[in-house]
């Protein structure tokens, strides 16, 4: 439901996901034949092996705010492309022997309609998740009743509502049941049990090579012209390797394509991957500030869709993070007689403020060169309405860091993260949730009283 051509058909997604897809599934296989593995299972561990986790990436990408980012949707758009991959795999294992009946599949489109308008009637909640798991189950029970890969079958369904407004909203409702249904899976390949000693000694050594994972993903970000910045970004979302791994391993194994024992392999390995992949990727921001001077030599000269913005001299205060937050204090700013910039890291948004009049531009709080860009000289009020703390926290060190004594106010969402903040150096600390629970209840009281008076 997310499959967007626009999203995959771009040099760097081709040329990042597929040049390290091949590259990978080369290594591996070559790995594979040399431990005894046949030509055709050492390829499709070798493919299933360059494969990254979409539910780790997506995860960390949307905590910090970051899906509608460049390298956000490079990362996100490999993963489409990694995904698309799987699914070819699934289908091959999975292939049963056709029905003469089959060629009557080339009519599903013609359902897209009634499809479109059940969706639309489903409206939102309960009913909705229903629809989804129906749509699912249906598609795949279809293609099997003629001999094809269920898997093909959800797909080509799913792909049938990508583009409708409330094909993302079904999405995320059907996400929470992906990650159970993940969870679950993980453990019915963990009750199996553990793989010989050789094979944990395998799954570390495969561990071992994350590394170059993500530095080989960082130097052709930096070959297609990418900023160093958003190749470490997308290396780092992209470093562990991939549930599919194993949801297209387990098929393969039954299929007789693999042995069973490299199922249990893959599923260590896997699991090992998510245990450095996650805390690697929640210190990314802080990772990258200190290599910045090391990573920043390989960057071609060129012009970059995320390069930091040129802030004009005389901006006099700035709004971080253009969200509903950000945009009423923009607002409340202009009211008062001030000329604000907002700056925002998803275009779409930029876009947005940029056609209703307001001076916003592009612009990501935990990019190290955008505070080298900022005139410090006329700036007196930053305000930070970003929805991730980290996010907060580095940008209050950062202006703080180049010499800025204006002031600096922020929201934050928990009361714990108030302290970390104001030892950062910022200046005000709001609790918008608090606030609009005082603000609901004076406003409620300000009604009674008036009422009252009649």
């Amino acid at each position: 439901m997310h499959l967007r051509l626009r999203s995959i058909i771009r040099p760097e997604v081709f040329g990042l996901g597929g040049i390290q897809l091949v590259l990978s599934a080369v290594l591996f296989a070559a790995i594979g034949m040399v431990l005894g593995l046949d030509p055709v299972a050492a390829v499709i561990v070798g493919v299933v092996l360059g494969f990254s986790s979409t539910v780790l990436a997506a995860k960390t990408l949307e905590m910090r705010n970051e899906l509608e980012t460049p390298h956000g949707r490079t990362a996100i758009g490999i993963l489409i492309l990694q995904d698309i991959v799987a699914l070819v795999i699934l289908a091959f294992s999975g292939l049963g022997t056709p029905s003469p009946w089959t060629l009557l599949l080339l009519l599903v489109p013609l359902l897209r309609p009634i499809l479109l308008r059940l969706l639309e009637a489903s409206r939102h909640d309960e009913l909705l998740l229903l629809f989804g798991l129906l749509l699912a189950l249906g598609g795949g029970y279809l293609f099997e009743a003629f001999g094809l890969s269920g898997e093909l079958g959800a797909l080509i369904l799913g792909v049938m509502l990508a583009g409708h407004p409330k094909a993302d909203e079904l999405a995320e409702k059907l996400w929470a049941l992906k990650e159970v249904f993940l969870v679950g899976f993980f453990l019915e390949i963990g009750l199996g049990g553990l793989p010989p000693i050789e094979g944990v000694i395998i799954a570390a050594a495969l561990v071992l090579f994350l590394p170059f994972r993500t530095a080989l993903y960082f130097f052709l970000g930096v070959l297609f012209k990418l900023r160093a910045r958003t190749g470490f970004m997308i290396g780092t979302s992209l470093t562990s390797y991939s549930e599919f791994a194993l949801i297209a391993g387990v098929p393969a194994a039954a299929a007789g394509l693999i042995p069973e024992s490299v199922v249990l392999i893959l599923a260590l390995t896997v699991v090992l991957s998510f245990a450095v992949g996650a805390p690697l990727n929640q210190k990314v921001h802080a990772i990258y500030s200190r290599l910045e001077p090391t990573l920043a030599r390989y960057e071609r000269p060129a012009e970059h869709e995320d390069d930091p913005p040129l802030i004009p001299g005389n901006i006099r205060s700035l709004v971080f993070g253009m969200g509903r937050t950000g945009t009423a204090a923009y607002e409340a700013l202009i009211e008062q007689g001030q000329r604000p910039l907002g700056l925002d890291s998803d275009d779409n948004k930029v876009e947005h403020h940029q056609r209703n009049g307001f001076q916003v531009v592009f612009g990501d709080a935990e990019d190290p060169e955008l505070y080298k860009t900022l005139h410090l000289e006329k700036l007196e009020l930053v305000i930070l309405t970003l929805s991730d703390h980290e996010a907060r926290l580095y940008a209050v060190e950062a202006l703080r860091g180049r010499g800025y004594k204006g002031i600096i106010s922020t929201i934050s969402m928990y009361p714990e993260q108030e302290e970390s903040l104001r030892e950062a150096g910022a200046d005000l600390v709001s609790h918008p949730l608090t606030e609009a629970g005082f603000g609901l209840a004076e406003q409620s009281l300000r009604i009674q009283s008036a009422q009252a008076a009649r």
